[in-house]
């Protein structure tokens, strides 16, 4: 019952309502974002959702699209702003993915949607976290967010798939809340953590 109906009834109420309250936020990074760059502030990218089938999740740009004399783009450390590693660190770059909940592309609570290129690695196992509306926050994220490996974030979905209820979105909801305003387990550069890609062929060449 709740995973079928009254989830998708709460994601949309909530999110509306979220969004109507960090509207004044919204606006102020929506502006400052297009003033200093000169460009569009959102950002847009293809993931895969529900199913597999592909959305384009909205964020807030959080880098330049500076380019070398080659017109390769710089290293992520030399393109994001000051004002990005802030948004990064208290998910304020995330707040535009409350218009995809609204949609129905994406859940409150679920397995965070990830790149395109990297469905053909995934187990038959870890394909399980498709069969659910990706989410804004998940298990995952309140188990470590990027400070964990790839193989313990999709154990993460797979037991969030598994166990998929009211009191566990409650809360990972409150939990989220909490790593939120402490800006906790975030990193904002890329470490040594590889992309699941690349991982995933290093793993099958051992």
């Amino acid at each position: 019952m709740y995973k079928n109906y009254l989830k998708r009834i709460l994601d949309f109420l909530l999110s509306l309502i979220g969004f109507l309250l960090l509207s004044p936020i919204f606006l102020i990074i929506y502006t400052y974002i297009t003033l200093i760059t000169k460009d569009t502030p959102l950002f847009f990218q293809e993931r895969p959702g529900e199913g597999e089938r592909i959305f384009k999740i909205m964020k807030f740009k959080t880098m330049t699209d500076e380019r070398d004399e080659h017109g390769k783009l710089l290293p992520d450390s030399e393109r994001v702003t000051i004002l990005g590693k802030f948004m990064r660190k208290f998910s304020l770059d995330e707040i535009p993915q409350l218009i995809n909940v609204i949609k129905g592309d994406m859940s409150l609570i679920g397995p965070r949607p990830l790149r395109v290129h990297y469905l053909p690695f995934y187990t038959e196992k870890e394909r399980r976290r498709h069969t659910v509306r990706p989410g804004i926050t998940g298990l995952a994220q309140v188990s470590g967010r990027n400070a964990i490996s790839w193989d313990e974030k999709f154990e993460k979905d797979v037991e969030y798939v598994e166990n998929l209820s009211f009191l566990l979105d409650l809360k990972i909801l409150i939990m989220t809340i909490r790593k939120v305003i402490k800006g906790s387990d975030v990193i904002l550069m890329q470490g040594p953590m590889l992309p699941f890609d690349q991982y995933r062929k290093n793993q099958q060449e051992t």
